[in-house]
């Protein structure tokens, strides 16, 4: 598992390797300026111990004015670099979320929660950020310390090198006692900010029904739960880091007790000079700073650990709707709008029983089909299926006698305009949202496609009009508006099909008829009306009627309504409603 992470870090870094290079190469310049300066001292200072003029050693100290500024400019270039990756791979890593994301199909995100799917693109990210930058600067910065500092401390003297540094390994097994639990709490720690995040992002977009239901004091203690929750974890994270740092300072400070101790004997005995021992207390001064990092640099590693599983369990779902190797390309202008079910079927998965069942049936070009049925019957089903959101086995739909699971998505797609039961709109304005599909259509023609959904006389009674903005979700707009617009924007893209699954259940049914025979006499589009109001249905060309995923029934609302069957129950039932409405 750890060699399959660092592989992804590598990964992550190969798109700059040479930045990593050059701030290596800066980092080794500035070790080796770290080596030579104490060496430097000590030479000045034996030398001051004999006959040893200020005009003599002035040089020797604007030397060391000009190595000390020379090695603080290439420091700072080298943080520059190798914290700059961090940035560069945090964007990156973003952008392929966001794409990856993008390619799933929507059923993933009805079982991942976007609250939680957020914090792994965000907070994440950001721990790998932080591990490629404060964490790659620290190994490699360590890594030269001790190659280069203690070779230096070695020719001085053995004995009080390897004596000064003895204690240096008790810092790994520290480390080592503390790394998988350091892991596991920051793993709560994720989780638990993930949780917060989730209810958050509910709660926003719940609002209104919190007010109605004045469930404010409820979710504010849920709210309060979690976010305790999430404090607890990160003090228990805290108290973990907070005990490791000082043990690890504190064993750093002994190696110079150590020395201190052991160098007094060695220059009452005339082993090594006063400028040796200067020097090795300033290289032993080198080595506590990387040291004491070595925790911090652990603990950043074990956050990003954890981070990349999170996040590489993301990048590692593969879409299961996805174009063939040999995608037949269909340009719209070609398709004219035949669909056919050849023994339909198709089955959740993890249920037991088909949500479609061997459904056989073709719909003519330009022709208006209403589907109608019980809640459950299979309709959404259908309907999410003709433009693939669902992964359906081929061989069983097809669109102008093509297989839609050879037809490459972008032109399925294109082909099918599809306005769903939850009519989402974005936070900008009406015209924006009418225009999703076609970014740059003119304004005529977001009128025309206004008019036809039956919302361009509200739309021109607002006071920006078609400039207004709708708010998150169109929360400014009434439900019926909402789903007009989103028919309007559906119409405005031209698709030769056009499924609309309950898209009118909020319009009244009069205006629903209205829009229907608006679309009729387009006689341009196959257009698929999934209902409940079975006044504006008994308009189209044919109905089908479902239940428990087959098609049970297929006529005109004139045949349908003299034969006996689920379809004649269904509107006496409506007639009944009408009545005592």
């Amino acid at each position: 598992m750890a060699s399959s992470r660092i592989k992804t870090l590598v990964s992550y870094l190969r798109p700059y390797w040479q930045r990593v290079l050059f701030g290596t190469i800066a980092l080794l310049i500035v070790n080796l300026l770290a080596v030579y300066l104490p060496r430097l001292v000590r030479n000045n200072v034996d030398r001051l111990q004999g006959n040893f003029t200020f005009e003599e050693i002035y040089p020797n100290i604007l030397l060391l004015a000009v190595l000390a500024s020379l090695m603080w400019l290439i420091r700072v270039i080298s943080r520059v670099l190798l914290f700059g990756i961090g940035r560069q791979v945090e964007f990156d890593l973003k952008q392929k979320i966001f794409e990856h994301l993008l390619s799933l199909e929507p059923s993933y995100f009805a079982t991942n929660t976007s609250g939680d799917l957020i914090n792994r693109a965000t907070s994440d990210v950001d721990n790998i950020r932080r591990l490629l930058g404060f964490a790659l600067l620290s190994i490699i910065n360590t890594t030269f310390a001790y190659s280069l500092t203690l070779p230096a401390m070695l020719s001085i003297d053995v004995t009080l090198s390897l004596a000064a540094i003895a204690v240096y390994p008790m810092m790994l097994i520290i480390v080592g006692l503390f790394s998988s639990k350091l892991q596991t709490q920051q793993r709560e720690v994720q989780e638990n900010l993930s949780d917060l995040s989730e209810l958050v992002q509910e709660d926003v977009s719940g609002m209104a029904l919190i007010k109605i239901y004045a469930q404010e004091e409820n979710e504010h203690r849920a709210f309060a739960e979690k976010n305790q929750k999430l404090l607890a974890a990160n003090i228990q994270l805290a108290k973990t880091r907070n005990q490791l740092f000082p043990i690890i300072q504190a064993v750093s400070s002994v190696s110079l007790l150590i020395l201190l101790a052991l160098g007094a004997g060695a220059l009452e005995r005339g082993q090594i000079t006063i400028g040796d021992f200067i020097s090795l207390i300033i290289y032993v001064e080198l080595l506590v700073f990387p040291t004491a990092l070595l925790g911090f640099t652990i603990t950043t590693y074990q956050r990003g650990e954890v981070s990349i599983d999170r996040i590489e369990a993301i990048l590692n779902v593969k879409p299961k709707i996805k174009n063939p190797a040999d995608a037949i390309v269909l340009q719209p202008e070609e398709i004219t709008g035949k669909i056919t079910a050849k023994n339909l079927t198709y089955t959740y998965p993890g249920a037991n029983t088909p949500a479609l069942k061997n459904l056989n049936f073709t719909i003519q070009p330009k022709e208006v089909i209403a589907i109608v049925g019980s809640i459950g019957a299979g309709k959404t089903t259908f309907a999410n299926a003709l433009p693939r959101l669902l992964d359906i086995s081929a061989g069983q739909l097809f669109l102008d006698g093509y297989d839609i699971t050879k037809i490459k998505l972008e032109n399925l797609r294109k082909a099918i305009a599809y306005v769903p039961q939850d009519s989402f709109l974005f936070s900008t304005t009406i015209r924006n949202n009418i225009r999703y599909g076609d970014p740059l259509e003119r304004q005529p023609l977001v009128e025309k496609a206004a008019k036809i959904s039956q919302i361009h006389p509200e739309i021109i009674n607002f006071p920006m009009q078609y400039d207004t903005i709708v708010g998150e979700r169109g929360i400014t707009l009434s439900g019926g508006q909402r789903q007009r617009t989103s028919l309007a924007r559906a119409l405005l893209v031209d698709a030769s099909v056009l499924i609309l699954d309950d898209a009118l259940s909020s319009v009244d049914n009069q205006t629903a008829k209205n829009i229907l025979d608006n679309l009729s006499s387009q006689k341009g589009k196959t257009v698929i009306f999934i209902s409940h109001q079975l006044s504006a249905a008994a308009s189209a060309d044919r109905i089908f009627v479902m239940d428990e995923g087959k098609i049970v029934q297929i006529g005109s609302h004139e045949e349908l309504v003299v034969e006996k069957g689920l379809y004649q129950s269904l509107w006496n039932q409506h007639q009944l409603e009408e009545i005592l409405g």
